[in-house]
């Protein structure tokens, strides 16, 4: 048995599984428009010379 919790769009409480973390697929669909639209977006960081030739040594290390 999956605990209720809220749906982070609406809030209401659910506990299927199908579209979990939400309550639908409305609601699973009007996230990720938002990721779309890009109202989430994840923070980056500015890399400096020193740390893109770290990570291109170490992609060419791992290639076979």
């Amino acid at each position: 048995m999956v605990k209720p919790h809220k749906c982070p769009i609406c809030g209401k409480e659910t506990a299927d599984e199908k579209y979990r973390p939400f309550c639908s697929k409305r609601c699973a669909d009007v996230d990720l428009g938002r990721w779309f639209d890009g109202a989430y977006a994840v923070p980056a960081e500015n890399l400096d010379k020193a740390d893109y030739e770290e990570l291109e040594k170490a992609l060419d290390d791992a290639k076979i």
